[in-house]
């Protein structure tokens, strides 16, 4: 009888650390799960809800344009000790010049329109990224942007972020159940260019 409850739990404990090898390989390599806070990505994410991220791609490939993405937070936000992640979009790529003028963007002095704004939002400079002042985004950065702009801290404001700095892409909201879907990257129009 001993012997049959010696092999049970021998048995039990197997299952249960293969099970957590499984889920431990999955949340540090794979994918994890994570929670929307604040409302810097309204409307398209709302508060609370919960996104799925993957950390695959980017091994294979560099972040592309409308990415939506999971980053640390950067040295001089007041909760950059590595455990604060913010999630944001990628718009401005290494090597490109962005500029903020009568708030539009413009990438290499092209017109950058996005579909997922609202017609009237506007699109203005914070500390680090002014309006009219062209900015360069050095190797290995990328300028992300809340898509609440009038209410996102993001790389306008802290500038841009290093790659190894990246979580992962979200590409799954399952949660709340009348909003679940897959995370698509939007295309874009680079349109009339900038003169002045």
């Amino acid at each position: 009888m001993f012997k049959k409850l010696w092999y049970f739990f021998l048995d039990s404990l197997q299952a249960l650390v293969f099970a957590f090898s499984i889920f431990a390989l999955t949340y540090f390599f794979i994918a994890q799960p994570n929670k929307v806070k604040g409302h810097s990505m309204m409307p398209t994410f709302h508060n609370s809800d919960l996104l799925l991220t993957e950390k695959i791609s980017y091994r294979f490939h560099p972040p592309q344009r409308g990415d939506v993405i999971i980053f640390k937070a950067p040295p001089s936000e007041p909760c950059a000790i590595d455990q604060c992640e913010y999630i944001k979009r990628v718009i401005g790529l290494p090597g490109e010049t962005i500029e903020l003028h009568q708030g539009h963007v413009y990438i290499n002095r092209h017109l950058f329109k996005e579909s997922y704004l609202a017609s009237d939002i506007n699109t203005t400079g914070e500390e680090f990224l002014r309006d009219d002042v062209p900015f360069t985004i050095p190797p290995g950065h990328y300028m992300v942007f809340g898509d609440n702009r009038p209410h996102s801290r993001d790389s306008r404001a802290f500038g841009p972020i290093a790659v190894t700095r990246i979580v992962g892409r979200a590409i799954f909201r399952y949660w709340p159940l009348n909003r679940v879907q897959v995370i698509k990257r939007p295309s874009y129009a680079l349109t009339s260019q900038l003169n002045r």
